[in-house]
């Protein structure tokens, strides 16, 4: 059985109602067993691997979401290498230590989440889950001399919140480029991979992943613009400092990424309850 904890309300909503009534809303549980909360944590993890698949974020074999695990966080659950994202269940979760060796499940695991997630992971004790994944849009605005920019609402999520690893040696198999990615993404909820993609953190599964989701669709935004722009022979219209930063504490704070998730965790967990399994 889980109960609730107090968290801040997103800024945009009504707490009360007419006559004085509390409005209810969704919060993060809290678990009364370790138990209890490794499953939930597996399942949230399965349900972001599918909404990946969603979104057109799955490319092959390459993309890895990690979440610590509640007993053993030093530890982390992945992925195993090779299985669609859409087909994902809580079962086919694989647990990893520190130095990427197989602690618990049977199936291999990508070595690149290996790399980049032990690394993330021990960079930033207070990360929960780290994703990332080749998406479209963020893979070619890796390919450019350009950062996420205050364009849009969604952008200022992000606004001077990602850091950049400015370099390219392959695919991410080193422990020592790893660990230059966990310095590159600094304090920040995201860091653009040079000529590779991006990466997201949280401390939830929840906002971790739809931290990654929001900054795809930003990025293609963004791109969508200066490709306008061009046509126009106008540069896209920037928010302003003071603007972008007041945004950011609307809609980019902890609490905001893990309630943009619960509506696709509830259509996601109730159309396919075989991530459960």
């Amino acid at each position: 059985m889980t109960t609730t904890t107090p968290a801040p309300a997103p800024t945009s909503a009504a707490t009360t109602g007419a006559g004085g009534r509390v409005l209810s809303m969704v919060r993060p549980p809290v678990f009364e067993t370790v138990e209890e909360e490794r499953a939930h944590r597996k399942a949230k993890l399965a349900a972001a691997f599918r909404m990946f698949s969603r979104a057109g974020l799955d490319e092959g074999v390459a993309g890895h979401i990690t979440v610590r695990d509640p007993g053993h966080p030093d530890t982390f659950w992945v992925n195993p290498f090779g299985l669609h994202f859409a087909m994902v269940r809580s079962s086919d979760l694989v647990r990893v230590d520190e130095a990427g060796q197989v602690v618990e499940g049977d199936r291999a695991v990508n070595g690149a989440a290996v790399a980049i997630h032990c690394a993330v992971h021990a960079a930033r004790p207070d990360v929960l889950a780290a994703a990332h994944a080749h998406g479209p849009a963020g893979k070619t605005l890796s390919s450019l001399e350009m950062g996420i920019e205050p364009l849009t609402q969604d952008a200022c999520a992000f606004y001077q919140d990602v850091g950049v690893h400015d370099t390219f040696s392959g695919v991410v198999l080193d422990a020592e480029e790893g660990r230059r990615i966990g310095e590159a993404l600094g304090p920040h909820k995201a860091v653009i991979l040079r000529n590779h993609g991006m990466l997201t953190v949280g401390t939830s599964v929840d906002s971790a992943a739809w931290w990654f989701l929001t900054l795809e669709r930003t990025a293609q935004c963004q791109l969508q613009a200066y490709a306008a722009a061009a046509g126009l022979g106008t540069p896209p219209r920037q928010i302003s400092h003071e603007e972008a930063e007041l945004t950011r504490s609307q809609v980019g704070y902890e609490f905001a990424g893990w309630f943009q998730f619960q509506p696709i965790w509830e259509r996601i967990s109730r159309e396919q309850p075989d991530l459960f399994d």
